[in-house]
């Protein structure tokens, strides 16, 4: 919940939608003074969440993950067809994913990782004798417009997924550059 909060403070004061919030100058500033401009054309809103749902993998070779259940996607930058978001506006953007491994009683063999166009920024990795693992990472990252944002599912690996939607990829725009 604190996570939550402070990535909203963070978002709405790096937007700049906030007036006279500098400690400096009102050591009494918070929330409470903020008033954000919800009408403001000027801050694209850009955010999506989406679910994988189904088992996945062992795949043949390495590929981005194609999550299909969409919860949001505000500004539709994420494609469910190809699994991958791509920067409408240039910013800093907070990406995170979720990775669930093998509930088959079998060997863990789960490995992603973060993409930035083709190269990789945070991964996750489950291999070993036991199941029902999970694994969260996630990025700060700095996109052009028209930079691709996608996870990774490396060749001969799997996750497992089903209608509790284990696997999430999740992205939003913190502030535009």
């Amino acid at each position: 919940m604190e996570r939550t909060f402070l990535l909203l403070a963070a978002f709405i004061f790096s937007s700049g939608q906030c007036q006279d919030t500098d400690p400096s100058r009102d050591p009494d500033a918070s929330l409470a003074v903020c008033k954000p401009d919800i009408t403001s054309a000027a801050v694209p809103r850009v955010a999506f969440t989406a679910t994988l749902g189904q088992p996945l993998g062992p795949v043949p070779i390495d590929m981005p993950v194609k999550y299909q259940g969409i919860i949001s996607n505000m500004g539709n930058g994420y494609n469910p067809a190809t699994g991958i978001f791509t920067a409408r506006v240039s910013g800093m953007y907070y990406f995170s994913y979720t990775m669930y491994n093998n509930d088959n009683g079998l060997v863990a063999n789960s490995v992603m990782s973060l993409m930035k166009n083709s190269q990789r920024m945070v991964s996750t990795w489950d291999i070993g004798n036991d199941g029902n693992d999970s694994a969260t990472n996630a990025a700060v990252l700095q996109l052009e417009a028209g930079d691709n944002v996608y996870i990774k599912l490396y060749a001969d690996r799997e996750l497992f997924d089903d209608g509790m939607h284990y696997n999430t990829f999740s992205g939003f725009l913190l502030f535009p550059l």
